[in-house]
């Protein structure tokens, strides 16, 4: 088009936008041409609407200013959008921005939930994930108003809410401050008295003086053990040096006559321990004062764990070890037998493999109760029972026992658990399974305990290989399993099967038994074609998987990022070929993720050599008590801390201390909380918190409430967006939130007066657990829909 007048308009939608008589600014002109040319011919109305969608950005970015500058950091982007979209009027002001934006964020409030003071709480929860701090007081306060406002309160009940909710939070503050002082007061306490204990602790040359005895003497006497070793400090050339305790060295005083007459009765062993020696260095660290170590690893006892289960003991146990790879067949034959019993238990590493040996007993006609963390069903007149192994019952006899997955005996987070229950687990006949890999640390185990064991070796039903080729993602089919080691691996990968078209069930660690349970059912169905899943799908959850492709061949551990073992490869690799599903089973690896020749060499080597031998233990209510009393000392922070120095030696030949180190910082945090006592303390040290999210320190404000007679409420989620809306961040912390559900139930039942709102929290687990799995459906339709 040509024009005479050279200030005419070069296209219509100009002419339409000069038209409207609107002020626009030279750089929103582009952007505002091409809006207006698709929606020619134009009225004032149609490009006032244009221009409004130009500016509302820049509206947006001046709403979350204006919420910056108020010192409301409750408000998101999204409400800051939702205000600038509600806008129809092009030259709206900061009048107009920030009524939008107020009522946008009221919308939220109200929504999160119907009564104020939980609103409160979620919003709170939601602000503390993103910044990693509490709100000040002052901010606490303007919350609490813009809740009571958004609920509908008036100016007197807003005054209301808001001055109780401060109060209350007031209070919580007080107390938190107070618990954290307490507990660094103990813990300087506990330290310094270590250290006192330590500065007075003498070597090997003290010893004559001490005992009034030889040089000579002293050594003989240390070498067969008689002289309690406080400390062994490493020395060059792999020399030790001994240090002991005065107070106990002098309290042996009386027994220096019966070890010399020993001597001179029998002079080729006196540089050795015999029973009759080894009864008198116990009773003599028993005589070493409440400071003593002897007399803590005494009250202790893990040095002869396995009397720790007297019920056990009282029994006449066999062992029957059933080994076998996996689809052997294990699990089928242990079970047959469990239901044929009058009476067991069934003992299991998840609580979705717990809800799989009910639901088989039921099968087999045995109706069975349930147990786990944090939950409890109950089935009156039935003697079975299903479990998680941490709920083993101790002290109830049984017929026949299951504990499965007995390699986790050599985890380093969950291996004491599993000692535990195969040391304590009170039944005549206790089915043992695992993978070849844990034959030693059982066979140790029983002979510790002194049971009699007997092996069944099962052989894999079908047939499994490695693929000599590695495959490429657009080679994956039907019935295909694809392996990562971390969530966001598997979302990506999910992400680029769903951009090809395919429809894809995931499974990962984050997501609750119930959804794995659910996204299992969508790919055994054939509603998804391809899983993707961590090693999650390792342990239980048994699919009809064809192939099962690894995507790496390296894991980070929780210390390092190292290759796969053979034991990993077997465990998810033989997860292919179900039987009864597939003629056999392939193992392979992706393009460009690794060698093939890997695969195929670990899933051909023979079981390895355990690292380590010594079972895991740790203590219980009883020893932690026994200890307390024994030191004298109501910190539990001091009772782990002396119980990690003493009760066993570094070269102990039968036991190993696990790792204590996230129950000694639960109790760091939480020995000052007042109202609580030592065992309502170890028990908050036992529940299941992700440190990640910074769930040491929520479980230590849950502490303090419950200390100060508050009532602690369950974590809710608020206001969930569509699932076919939900962003990532949304469905990750719909998972955090989800997590901390379970810690709180584990504690309501075992503090139910201080964790009441049992039903709240089970309904809104539900709720979580539904909607997490809408979003999973969800967005895979509306990406293929895209």
């Amino acid at each position: 088009m040509t024009h005479d007048d050279p200030l005419a308009p070069a296209h219509p939608a100009e002419a339409a936008i000069l038209a409207s008589g609107l002020r626009v600014e030279p750089r929103e002109m582009p952007q505002l041409t091409r809006l207006v040319a698709r929606r020619l011919p134009a009225d004032r109305d149609a490009v006032a609407d244009a221009l409004c969608q130009v500016r509302r950005k820049a509206w947006a970015s001046a709403a979350m200013a204006l919420a910056n500058r108020a010192g409301q950091v409750w408000v998101r982007r999204a409400e800051a959008d939702a205000a600038a979209a509600s806008l129809t009027d092009p030259d709206a002001g900061e009048a107009e921005l920030r009524a939008a934006l107020d009522a946008a964020v009221q919308a939220r409030l109200r929504q999160a939930a119907p009564r104020p003071g939980a609103a409160l709480e979620i919003v709170e929860a939601e602000l503390q994930d993103i910044t990693g701090s509490t709100l000040s007081a002052e901010r606490h306060a303007a919350l609490a108003q813009a809740v009571a406002r958004a609920h509908g309160l008036d100016a007197t009940e807003t005054d209301r809410f808001a001055r109780a909710a401060a109060h209350v939070e007031e209070r919580r503050r007080q107390d938190f401050r107070q618990a954290e002082k307490a507990a660094r007061e103990k813990r300087r306490e506990e330290v310094a008295r270590l250290r006192a204990w330590e500065k007075s602790l003498v070597g090997i040359e003290a010893i004559p003086g001490l005992l009034r005895c030889s040089e000579r003497e002293a050594l003989r006497w240390a070498g067969a053990g008689l002289l309690p070793v406080a400390r062994r400090i490493p020395g060059p050339g792999g020399r030790e040096r001994w240090e002991f305790d005065p107070a106990e060295i002098t309290a042996l005083r009386r027994d220096v006559a019966g070890w010399r007459a020993q001597a001179e009765r029998d002079p080729r062993d006196a540089g050795k321990q015999s029973p009759r020696a080894a009864r008198a260095a116990e009773e003599a660290a028993g005589r070493g004062g409440k400071a003593a170590n002897a007399a803590v690893a005494r009250a202790a006892a893990l040095d002869r764990y396995a009397a720790h289960f007297a019920t056990a003991r009282a029994l006449i146990r066999r062992i029957i070890l059933v080994t076998g790879p996996t689809n052997s067949g294990k699990s089928h034959t242990a079970l047959d037998r469990l239901a044929a019993a009058e009476s067991g238990f069934a003992l299991a590493p998840l609580r979705l493999l717990a809800h799989e040996f009910r639901d088989a007993l039921a099968a087999r006609g045995v109706e069975a109760a349930l147990s786990t963390g944090e939950e409890r069903i109950l089935a009156p007149g039935s003697r079975h029972l299903a479990a998680t192994v941490e709920m083993c019952p101790f002290h109830m006899p049984v017929d026949v026992a299951i504990i499965d997955e007995a390699q986790l005996l050599h985890d380093r987070d969950r291996g004491a658990a599993w000692t535990a229950a195969l040391m304590g687990v009170p039944a005549r006949e206790v089915y043992v399974l695992g993978a070849p890999e844990c034959v030693p640390m059982v066979k140790r185990i029983a002979q510790l305990c002194g049971d009699e064991v007997e092996e069944i070796t099962l052989e894999r039903k079908g047939p499994l290989h490695a693929s000599t080729k590695p495959l490429h993602a657009g080679e994956l089919k039907t019935g295909d399993a694809l392996v990562a080691f971390s969530r966001r691996d598997v979302m990506d990968l999910r992400e680029g099967l769903v951009a090809r078209g395919r429809r894809v069930a995931v499974v990962y660690g984050a997501l609750s038994p119930e959804v794995r349970r659910a996204e299992a059912a969508r790919f055994r169905s054939g509603d998804a074609d391809i899983l993707v899943a961590t090693d999650a799908i390792g342990m239980g959850l048994n699919l009809p998987i064809r192939r099962v492709i690894f995507s790496t061949l390296r894991k980070f551990d929780g210390e390092e990022r190292r290759e796969l073992n053979s034991q990993e490869v077997k465990q998810i690799g033989g997860r292919a070929g179900r039987f009864g599903h597939h003629e056999g089973g392939v193992v392979a690896v992706l393009a460009g993720a690794g060698d093939p020749g890997f695969i195929k060499a670990m899933m051909e080597a023979p079981p390895a050599p355990p690292a380590e031998l010594r079972p895991q233990v740790q203590p219980d209510a009883d020893i932690i008590a026994a200890v307390a009393a024994e030191i004298g000392s109501d910190s539990l922070f001091g009772v782990l801390a002396r119980i990690k120095r003493a009760v066993l030696r570094k070269d102990d030949p039968n036991y190993r201390l696990a790792d204590l180190t996230q129950q000694m910082a639960i109790a760091s945090a939480i020995d000052g909380v007042a109202g609580l006592s030592l065992m309502d303390r170890w028990t908050y040290a036992m529940c299941p918190v992700d440190e990640r999210d910074n769930g040491i320190t929520r479980l230590a404000r849950w502490a303090v409430d419950h200390g100060g007679g508050r009532a602690v409420r369950p974590p809710l989620a608020g206001r969930l967006p569509p699932p076919d809306r939900a962003s990532g961040e949304e469905l990750q912390r719909c998972e955090k939130v989800h997590k901390r559900l379970v810690a709180w139930r584990w504690l309501a039942l075992r503090f139910p007066q201080a964790y009441p709102d049992l039903v709240e929290a089970e309904n809104e687990t539900e709720r979580l657990d539904s909607w997490i799995e809408d979003v999973l459906r969800q967005q895979r339709r509306a990406r293929r829909a895209a």
